[in-house]
């Protein structure tokens, strides 16, 4: 099998990881703080871990990763049916990657393959499981359907972190200069940090977290990357303040100060970065 073909099939892998990501955490962040949602969160964070194995073995082979997001199955009317839809989405995991692992030649992609599905067979053990603690439980959606300026900021916030989540893991894969790849790993961690405290916010103020990205850079080139990604920053503190301003609820307030903060440290890791590799 060329390296193309099978830069294609991790790219699916690499997707259907990034849609199992975002529909474990939309269930987690709709039932609020628990144990369930803990684990719940957990199981996301091993796909996470599979998402980033299968990004840096494309990058290896001479591709780009996809940051597309693969299939969700995000209905379901209770708890319980968000599991049973957790499991029918690691039944298509598994069979994707039994099928993989037979087609594909490669001794070392075919053992990380291996790897990879003995986590998804133990994921989907446990959704069974969660089904039933969730009807024990009497787990619920405690989402609403607030539209205000409140849930306009927050969802704002969600969507930015969410794009550049994906946006600095992509600059990571593709760096050449290790304190760059680092950086816009640990940036990225960041992110997600921001995303989850802004989805648990919506939610207990009765909203409902929209897990959208709005688009990422797509430069090839490490100075481009960090001048786009400068700007974004830059653009995003300035609204991050501006919210912080308008909002009455104290809470809220102190967590986009927060974040704001987060980003003009952001701002200054890159600054220096981007004088690294223009002088390299």
């Amino acid at each position: 099998m060329k390296k193309e073909e099978i830069i294609t099939l991790l790219n699916e892998d690499l997707e259907a990881e990034h849609g199992a990501i975002i529909q474990y955490l939309s269930h987690a962040y709709a039932m609020g703080e628990g144990e369930l949602a803990c684990e719940i969160e957990a199981i996301s964070r091993e796909e996470m871990r599979h998402l980033d194995w299968l990004a840096e073995t494309i990058v290896e082979l001479g591709g780009k990763p996809s940051m597309r997001r693969g299939k969700m199955r995000m209905g379901g009317k209770s708890v319980p049916d968000w599991m049973k839809n957790n499991v029918l989405l690691e039944n298509d995991a598994i069979t994707m990657y039994k099928t993989h692992i037979k087609i594909i030649g490669d001794r070392t992609i075919k053992r990380l393959l291996k790897r990879i599905l003995s986590d998804e067979e133990s994921h989907r053990g446990d959704f069974i499981h969660f089904i039933e603690k969730a009807k024990k439980e009497g787990m619920k959606d405690l989402r609403g359907v607030r539209t205000d300026k409140v849930a306009q900021t927050l969802n704002w916030g969600i969507e930015h972190e969410y794009t550049v989540i994906l946006q600095y893991l992509l600059h990571s894969y593709l760096a050449t200069n290790e304190e760059m790849k680092v950086q816009m790993e640990d940036q990225a961690i960041n992110e997600m940090q921001h995303m989850g405290w802004l989805a648990e916010k919506m939610v207990s103020h009765k909203g409902n977290p929209r897990m959208e990205n709005t688009g990422l850079d797509k430069s090839m080139k490490m100075g481009d990357m960090l001048r786009d990604d400068i700007k974004i920053e830059k653009e995003v503190a300035a609204e991050y303040d501006r919210a912080a301003k308008e909002v009455k609820d104290a809470g809220l307030k102190k967590l986009l100060m927060r974040i704001r903060d987060h980003e003009i440290y952001h701002v200054e890791v890159f600054d220096d970065l981007l004088e690294e590799v223009e002088k390299s």
